[in-house]
């Protein structure tokens, strides 16, 4: 094919084009030895050399750097299934809105009434709790550093039996409208404004990121400005949240679920085959050294197997074990059996598809081992590596990549339902409640919620324009993690776990965690900004490329890099919500030992996790015991 051909002639590959003037019609270009395959992308810079062997120099401006267009296309099926996937997400609000069994009181509302079967509720789990920044940043992560990071989805196992032998019991049999109501009948509701203040916050800043990973995608392979798509979404995923209540959000999840692992499962089996075979690529990984197994035991290790066990057992549990969005949906079902079948099938679920994500991320890696897309300048940012992959292998099948990019945006979506519907819960039990002195009838109190969640759905959608301006996506999920995450699994630690822990504990160990560790990620990212702490990435290679490729030189390093830095800023980042943690429990240990002991005779053993019960129950019989060997003597 000649580099002058229309690019109508592949309505639904990938198309990369001098783009000066976007109105103007592009052309296709190929490289000599991949004609064959039509979806292959390659970035033009807004000056292209071009030799009769379609080779490509860069165009370096006046300050040093690169700049380049870089763009993918979808076809008409592409839109039309992707469009698909929004219509019957709605569909399903509506259907529930207006013709299912209506979910009249607000346990019905967040609960679905408590009729909700096991499989579906795993799968909306499974599909919530795995966003668009897992689909897309898993691959890169590979691609860039190695398999270490596949080990954080063995951590499941793990946080699978401490949330359904520890903390899990605690949550089912008290049957809490929201799990921050369990900190006001634990300690007193100062505790629980200050749980949920953290929870808001890190939804309010996190969901932004999750819808605006995948729309960035979206953005490239449709053309349509990334706002619009951002706005558009977001208020589709709001309008079926808030009118299909829990019964929504868990169907349209399992049916995105679905999706998303189907497509994902499609791509990487594509992959595969276009790499030469499993052989050749398990070769090539091997030959690049993508198969780590680090065992440092050293916390300042970017991340190796001691850093993925502890640090990723503990983010792990911070996000699936005491997360409201993750309980409250156990708490629709019917069980305490259902709900163990549940939690197996997430685990699994969440396993296989980070499966699928990391293995992808070999397969990409064997696909473009010779010729790295980052370094060889075709896309600017490693989080575009899925998307160029998919549209390469891909894009000669009809259909497929706009399925795939509807698996991604399926994720975010799904995450920011299952969001909006238990934040709404927790503003509303936390906030709103209290505001009013009588007592509100349950169709008001519906209302009510179906309020805040168009109000919460608002307020990420205006942080969404903005976290195109606040920096990196990955960086600043870190960030929002790392600061609030912790403290609010040291929270519920303190409380399931420590029967002497009383109400100024936890004010003081959570505060101090809150402080501590937006000390620590403000140091450490301040560092990585000037360059005072770097991560190097696994060496790659452009020899392959088809094209000229100029690689700019690193910037010099400091003198004195990484030993300058404080030692707690160079901890890696895996570390963060387990040191948030141990904040919490040491704190609040202390100050609950130096101040005025809480009455375990008067608490519901219930508060107290399954091994702690005994001690409680021990301590309150002894208790009734002495009280009633005082009034005999009395008498």
């Amino acid at each position: 094919m000649s580099p002058g051909s229309s690019t109508e002639s592949y309505p639904a590959i990938a198309r990369i084009g001098l783009r000066k003037n976007p109105g103007k019609n592009l052309n296709q270009v190929t490289c000599p030895d991949r004609d064959s395959n039509p979806g292959h992308l390659v970035s033009q810079p807004d000056a292209l050399t071009v030799t009769p062997q379609i080779k490509m120099t860069s165009n370096m401006t006046s300050e040093g750097t690169s700049s380049h267009s870089f763009y993918v296309l979808f076809g008409w099926l592409d839109f039309t299934l992707f469009l698909t996937m929004l219509a019957i997400s709605t569909l399903i609000g509506i259907y529930f809105g207006f013709w299912g069994k209506k979910e009249e009181t607000p346990k019905e509302y967040l609960h679905g009434g408590k009729t909700m079967s096991a499989l579906p509720v795993a799968v909306s789990l499974v599909t919530s709790h795995i966003s668009g920044i897992t689909v897309m940043g898993s691959p890169s992560e590979i691609f860039r550093y190695g398999t270490l990071y596949w080990f954080f989805s063995l951590t499941l196992i793990t946080v699978a039996f401490i949330n359904y032998y520890l903390y899990l019991p605690v949550f089912y049999e008290l049957q809490l409208t929201s799990t921050y109501e369990y900190l006001e009948k634990r300690f007193n509701h100062r505790v629980r404004v200050m749980a949920s203040v953290l929870y808001t916050i890190y939804l309010l800043l996190y969901v932004p990121i999750v819808v605006y990973a995948p729309a960035l995608v979206l953005s490239q392979v449709s053309g349509v400005n990334l706002h619009y798509i951002t706005m558009g979404t977001s208020i589709l995923c709001i309008f079926y949240t808030m009118l299909g209540g829990l019964k929504a959000v868990v169907w349209t999840d399992f049916l995105q679920g679905i999706v998303m692992m189907s497509s994902s499962l499609t791509v990487m089996v594509l992959g595969i085959m276009y790499a030469g075979g499993l052989g050749t690529v398990l070769q090539r990984n091997i030959d690049g050294g993508r198969f780590r197994f680090q065992f440092g035991l050293s916390p300042l290790e970017r991340m190796s197997l001691c850093t993925v066990i502890i640090g990723g057992t503990a983010q792990r549990m911070g996000t699936a074990g005491v997360n409201q969005a993750i309980v409250q949906k156990f708490m629709a079902l019917p069980t305490y059996a259902k709900a163990k079948q549940a939690l197996i099938m997430f685990a699994i679920g969440v396993i296989a598809i980070e499966a699928v994500s990391c293995f992808t991320g070999i397969v990409i890696y064997a696909i473009y081992y010779d010729c790295d897309p980052l370094a060889a300048q075709i896309i600017t940012k490693p989080d575009q590596l899925a998307t160029l992959y998919v549209m390469e292998v891909a894009g000669s099948v009809p259909g497929l990549p706009g399925l795939f990019v509807a698996g991604i945006f399926s994720a975010a979506l799904s995450t920011m339902s299952s969001s909006l519907n238990s934040l709404g819960a927790t503003l509303f039990e936390d906030f709103v409640k209290p505001c009013f002195k009588t007592n509100l009838s349950d169709a008001t109190t519906n209302k009510i919620i179906k309020c805040v969640v168009i109000g919460i759905g608002g307020a990420c959608l205006c942080v969404v324009l903005l976290v195109d301006k606040l920096g990196s996506i990955l960086q600043l999920t870190f960030v929002v993690g790392g600061v609030t995450t912790g403290a609010m699994l040291g929270l519920f630690t303190f409380g399931i776990f420590i029967p002497r822990g009383n109400s100024k504990g936890a004010l003081a160990g959570s505060i101090c965690s809150l402080l501590y560790m937006s000390w620590i990620v403000v140091g450490s990212q301040w560092a990585m900004s000037d360059g005072r702490i770097q991560m190097p990435v696994l060496p790659t290679s452009v020899e392959g490329c088809d094209f000229n490729v100029t690689i700019p030189e690193p910037p010099p390093r400091p003198e004195g890099a990484d030993e300058g830095v404080f030692v707690l800023f160079r901890v890696s980042f895996v570390y963060y919500t387990f040191m948030g943690i141990l904040v919490v429990v040491g704190v609040g240990t202390i100050v609950s030992l130096l101040t005025e002991a809480p009455g375990l005779d008067k608490m519901n053993p219930a508060f107290f996790s399954p091994i702690v019960r005994r001690y409680v129950k021990k301590h309150k019989k002894a208790a009734d015991e002495m009280a009633e060997a005082k009034l005999m003597h009395m008498y």
